[in-house]
C-alpha cells in the first residue's frame, strides 16, 4: 500500500535534516495518514479510504465528501475515489423521480 492520501494525492517528501553545524542528513517526511470511513449523502452509503489529516479538514470545510469530490480535479485523486467520483456525478445528473401519492 502505498503512502498516498486517496483524495488529495500528497505523497512521501525527501529531504535533508540539517542540523547546528550544517550537516546534511537524509530524510523521508511521511504524510500524516489516517484510515477513516466517510459519509456519503448522494449515494447513502459508507466509504473506507485513507486520507491525511489535511484531506480531513478539507472535506469538512467543503461541506462534505460529495462536495469535495465534485471540486476535486481528477488527476490527484486515486482510482476508488475516481469510481466515488462518477457515481457522485451519475446520481446528481438523473432526474428526481416523483413520488406517487
Amino acid at each position: 500500500m502505498s503512502r498516498r492520501c486517496e483524495l488529495t494525492g500528497k505523497a512521501v517528501q525527501v529531504g535533508h535534516l540539517v542540523s547546528h553545524s550544517n550537516r546534511k542528513t537524509k530524510c523521508r517526511f511521511l504524510p500524516n495518514l489516517c484510515n477513516v470511513t466517510l459519509q456519503s449523502d448522494t449515494l447513502n452509503r459508507r466509504v473506507r479510504l485513507r486520507v491525511t489529516a489535511h484531506a480531513l479538514r478539507s472535506v469538512e470545510h467543503r461541506g462534505g465528501l460529495d462536495a469535495f469530490l465534485v471540486k476535486a480535479r481528477e488527476i490527484e485523486l486515486s482510482q476508488t475515489a475516481r469510481l466515488l467520483k462518477r457515481e457522485i456525478e451519475k446520481k446528481i445528473a438523473e432526474p428526481a423521480t416523483p413520488v406517487a401519492a
